[in-house]
């Protein structure tokens, strides 16, 4: 059973969005297509609730790729994974997703 906590500390210099609260979000296993070299893959990812109006997003791409956030929104966010080297492609396979507010 989940441990609720009521006290949170807010690191100044922080944009505090929510002062009385942490919004988390994880989403384990977001399947992707594969690419091709040097091609860029967009994924759309949305959660089964509304996500707030500002929020931060992290990804763990599982393979050798950067990525990137396009069009977040309350309904969700794209995740855009491109290969690090240029001649190779992208994976098809799965990444993580972190989301705080």
């Amino acid at each position: 059973m989940a441990i609720d906590k009521h006290t949170m500390f807010v690191l100044d210099g922080s944009s505090a969005i929510f002062t009385d609260r942490t919004i988390v979000g994880v989403l384990v296993g977001v399947a992707n297509a594969s690419g091709g070299a040097g091609a860029a893959v967009t994924t759309a990812v949305t959660f089964a609730e509304g996500l707030p109006a500002s929020y931060a997003v992290f990804v763990n791409p599982g393979q050798d790729a950067t990525w990137y956030v396009s069009a977040k929104t309350s309904a969700g966010f794209n995740v855009v994974l491109t290969s690090r080297l240029a001649a190779n492609s992208v994976a098809s396979g799965t990444f993580d997703v972190l989301v705080v507010a």
